[in-house]
């Protein structure tokens, strides 16, 4: 399968790896330029691309980049990316430490919706809620008890089955975990973000889930923005 992976941090850089590792055609690109990727692409076996280049590309687009910069992606996945494209948002909202302030979200709207809304394009939210040392050792052969599980929302049951089916392949049990509008419950802070648990508990931390999980996560995020 042609995947292409836009962002080269520690998430996208590990994906790269892993699905190349399981034989797919992966291809690389971020804000720099190819001649950035170099060494990630030959580490990985992935290759390096201008990111219009790399959209055109992908059966599966994993979009792996700061919240900030996904708006400026908008143009691009509107023109060049294919048509039954599925696209997967693996990113987190880091306020003042990484990202600006999004008014939108900190009033309430999920994070995988707000991202939809500047992609314009139908996303499944997923391994947002894996951290990368966990992403990169953590895969587990099927069946096992200790499985990392992920949740994966987003409207399209046909596009959730094909991630669900890539989680799969790299070692992790991807569950449907809804839709966008109650993507927030795999939101930073709450039960099932980076605790890396196995599946019956992690549908049970989903369901447990509540909006004040993330709100404390972000004023955290925010008072350690403020002490640096």
């Amino acid at each position: 399968m042609d995947i292409s992976i836009i962002g080269s941090g520690s998430i996208g850089g590990t994906l790269a790896e892993q699905l190349a590792r399981r034989g797919h055609t992966v291809t690389l690109a971020n804000s720099r330029g190819p001649a950035s990727l170099a060494q990630l692409a030959d580490r990985t076996g992935a290759t390096a691309a201008e990111t219009a280049e790399a959209v055109s590309r992908a059966q599966i687009l994993i979009v792996s980049v700061p919240a900030g910069a996904l708006p400026g992606l908008a143009r691009t996945i509107e023109k060049h990316l294919p048509a039954g494209a599925v696209v997967i948002d693996t990113s987190n909202y880091v306020p003042e430490l990484r990202d600006r302030p999004i008014a939108a979200i900190d009033d309430g709207l999920p994070e995988g919706r707000w991202v939809a809304q500047q992609l314009n394009r139908p996303i499944i939210k997923a391994l947002n809620t894996v951290g990368a040392a966990s992403l990169a050792s953590g895969g587990r052969p099927h069946g096992d008890s200790q499985r990392i599980a992920a949740p994966v929302s987003g409207a399209d049951a046909a596009a959730k089955r094909t991630v669900i089916a890539l989680l799969d392949e790299i070692g992790f049990d991807g569950f449907d975990a809804g839709d966008l509008d109650g993507s927030w419950r795999q939101e930073p802070g709450t039960p099932v973000y980076t605790t890396d648990l196995p599946l019956d508990q992690a549908r049970k931390a989903i369901d447990e889930a509540a909006r004040a999980d993330t709100a404390a996560w972000r004023e955290q995020m925010r008072r350690t923005a403020e002490r640096r």
